[in-house]
């Protein structure tokens, strides 16, 4: 994500009419909504020195979505305010004092459901200049809760991926490495055929490969041009990587069957794109980055491509995955361990690298 800083004396003129300077170095807002509509939108930018101060003023009014978007600014490991103990205390925090939220509370169950996602993962690996150590039994607790008890879509991502290595809480039928990894491409088919685009990535990779499911390239072809549909800009990078990998590797009957289903994937597994304020124009000066396979070729979406033959049926998402044997108890409580605190962010997989080049160049170039 990018940062910025600005090197300023006295008051800095902002872009949002509703910031005013009061003293050198202080900042005020006419209201909590002000404080909050910048601190996001500067959040969302990836203007940190601009969003930590709107978050600071809005923890009086808002303290809950305040540190929350304070913790991931810290976490993020690409920012210049990287503080990896700052957020896991941050979420740490959130998670207890949330823990009775109502999971259908709009506005705070997913905030209680994304901090126990990210405390989990910072459990399971331990932060060693916070002191503080792996624990996984904890780590396993926080994220059933966030993905059965709030049915977060992204803690489901998450806990699939920790199944499908055999690890992961005890659930009933699913004790063992062999169902748990059983219960983890479950997990994936589920959330890819809701759509979920880094579950989509993630099973797109395994198909392509043959890992844990049975291989079909023109399957996986499919599923992770329908993922790069799906994301938003803040995951495209690690799933276009996979894109990369699979198109510039696929052959040309590969890509034959491939084409000839792309309506139909983005159908029945697409979710319709957010709608965006491009009223300023600005979208349009913003670069973008152009792929190649590594013969030169042009990394285009399956739309782009003209299919020559009529491709044979492809299995759906849900028949290429075989279900579990029993389903999954939901109603389980996270008992807090002493000293407990739950959760943490969300990220893909490692992107895989070595396939090709990339370059930027302004939207509306070759692509």
């Amino acid at each position: 994500m990018r940062t910025f800083k600005f090197a300023v004396a006295g008051c800095v003129a902002v872009f949002f009419s509703s910031l005013g300077c009061a003293v050198a170095g202080e900042v005020t807002f006419r209201s909590s909504d002000d404080a909050m509509r910048q601190g996001i939108s500067a959040f969302n930018g990836g203007y940190y020195e601009l969003a930590l101060p709107a978050l600071k003023a809005l923890e009086a009014s808002k303290p809950r979505i305040a540190r929350f978007y304070e913790a991931r600014i810290y976490a993020d490991n690409d920012g210049a305010y990287t503080d990896r103990a700052k957020a896991f205390w941050l979420y740490n925090e959130l998670a207890n004092e949330m823990k009775d939220v109502d999971p259908d509370d709009d506005d705070l169950a997913p905030i209680a459901a994304k901090s126990l996602t990210a405390v989990s993962m910072y459990l399971r690996s331990g932060i060693s200049e916070a002191g503080i150590k792996p624990d996984i039994p904890a780590a396993d607790r926080a994220l059933q809760r966030a993905a059965l008890t709030f049915n977060d879509e992204d803690a489901q991502f998450e806990l699939a991926k920790v199944l499908l290595r055999g690890e992961g809480p005890e659930m009933a039928g699913f004790e063992d490495p062999a169902s748990k990894i059983e219960n983890g491409r479950h997990w994936l088919s589920r959330l890819s055929r809701a759509g979920h685009p880094g579950a989509q990535a993630f099973l797109a990779d395994l198909l392509w490969r043959g890992k844990f499911v049975e291989k079909n390239q023109a399957a996986a072809l499919n599923l992770i041009d329908v993922a790069v549909a799906n994301a938003s800009p803040n995951e495209r990078v690690w799933i276009e990587d996979i894109y990369q990998k699979i198109f510039c590797n696929a052959g040309e009957a590969i890509r034959q069957q491939a084409t000839g289903r792309v309506t139909e994937w983005h159908n029945r597994y697409g979710r319709l794109p957010q709608l965006r304020d491009d009223k300023d124009g600005l979208d349009e000066l913003s670069a973008e980055p152009v792929r190649t396979c590594a013969n030169g070729e042009l990394v285009r979406p399956m739309s782009a491509l003209v299919a020559t033959a009529p491709p044979p049926p492809l299995k759906p998402i849900a028949e290429t995955i075989p279900q579990p044997r029993q389903s999954i108890e939901v109603g389980i409580g996270l008992a807090q361990p002493s000293g407990f605190a739950p959760a943490s962010g969300v990220g893909g997989p490692p992107a895989p690298s070595g396939f090709g080049t990339t370059a930027t160049v302004p939207q509306g170039e070759a692509r």
